[in-house]
């Protein structure tokens, strides 16, 4: 009997589920916020994912639901799972994606190590935390945030008071101590409603203006301390929250070898775009397989190294095809990937991953084969 997936979100995530959809003989649908998105060939509806009617509609037919983004509303959501249908991740652990504040609590309770933090309703709050903490701080809007979106780092408490004045009465921010660290990692897990978790290498990942440009694969120098270390924090987290899918761990690590967690993602997230081409089974494939409780896949990676190199902005429109043949013939060892969107600066349009032997290598012909659509 074919497993039908039901994706909500029409995005470049949604778009890369479609090709192992096929090799897993999944019938793949996805409601698509607008026509013409990155998702479109599977696109068999377009409405608001915030309206319950017409997500019932869209799920009238399928056998499990899933997501290209975690902004579903917990009410829709929450309404969905009371009328029998099967939604993976469920709201239970999807709210802790969806609010970095019950993110921050609940992790607490589980004992994962991360960052000093606290809820901040106003300029006062916001300025003694930063006090106790060597004169700066980091400030997020607990809901909405990605991609740098949401987040400042702060010196003084009213360098936010145009989010505190923008609050709902008893609503918060969320302040975290400004941590020194070395580099950026990211763990991810995948688990199954039958319990089943496999995890994949920790990565190393190069963030800039906010927006994830690299990822290596596996984190060079990432021995066994910081391997067994990274893979307990993923499993810990997927099992306390009850995920179902796949888990990003995004991580600081600081100079004196502690490891903090940084945000969580529950769907295929950036930093696992080079498994696509880099790991035994890949990220995309693996979603499904966890949500429609499949046997999940091994995650050995093909090559001693892998990197990804995001393409931002891309070329002005019309001139795509050229530079992807560019790229292809000057980098034949380059699998490239584009998400069918429009350029526009800063945008994630496509991405590059290689994967070889030899580390200098494989960081140089992605980063050539993606300076083609820069």
């Amino acid at each position: 009997m074919t497993v039908r997936v039901g994706v909500i979100g029409g995005g470049q995530l949604a778009r890369m589920m479609i090709a192992p959809a096929v090799e897993l003989g999944i019938e793949l649908r996805v409601l698509a916020e607008d026509q013409g998105m990155s998702a479109q060939l599977a696109a068999t509806a377009v409405g608001d994912y915030r309206d319950l009617e017409t997500v019932r509609e869209f799920v009238r037919d399928v056998d499990v639901v899933t997501f290209d983004h975690e902004h579903v509303p917990q009410e829709v959501l929450r309404a969905l799972v009371a009328e029998g249908v099967q939604v993976h991740p469920g709201p239970d652990a999807l709210q802790f994606a969806q609010d970095k504040l019950v993110m921050r609590a609940r992790l607490a309770e589980l004992g994962v190590p991360q960052p000093d933090w606290a809820a901040v309703h106003d300029a006062d709050e916001l300025q003694r935390f930063i006090d106790d903490h060597g004169g700066g701080a980091v400030v997020k809007t607990p809901r909405g945030g990605y991609d740098g979106k949401g987040v400042r780092v702060v010196r003084a408490g009213d360098e936010a008071s145009d989010w505190f004045a923008a609050l709902a009465e008893g609503d918060a921010l969320l302040v975290e101590e400004l941590v020194a660290f070395t580099r950026e990692l990211a763990q991810q897990v995948a688990r199954r409603p039958s319990g089943e978790i496999v995890a994949y290498p920790v990565v190393e990942t190069v963030q800039r203006d906010g927006v994830c440009a690299e990822v290596i694969a596996p984190a060079p120098g990432a021995g066994a301390r910081l391997t067994e270390l990274t893979e307990r924090i993923g499993r810990t987290i997927a099992e306390g929250v009850g995920v179902t899918g796949m888990l990003a761990v995004e991580l600081f690590e600081t100079d004196d070898e502690r490891v903090l967690v940084n945000e969580l993602a529950m769907r295929p997230h950036n930093s696992g775009h080079w498994s696509q081409d880099g790991s035994v089974t890949g990220q995309f494939e693996q979603h499904l397989r966890a949500v429609a409780d499949l046997p999940l896949g091994r995650t050995e990676q093909r090559a001693q190294w892998s990197v990804m190199i995001n393409i931002l902005g891309g070329p002005a429109e019309g001139a795509l095809e050229d530079r992807f043949a560019r790229a292809m013939t000057a980098h034949p060892e380059a699998k490239i990937h584009t998400y069918g969107k429009a350029p526009r600066p800063g945008r994630k349009v496509g991405h590059v991953n290689v994967a070889g032997s030899d580390l200098d290598d494989v960081v140089y012909a992605a980063r050539a084969a993606a300076a083609h659509f820069s």
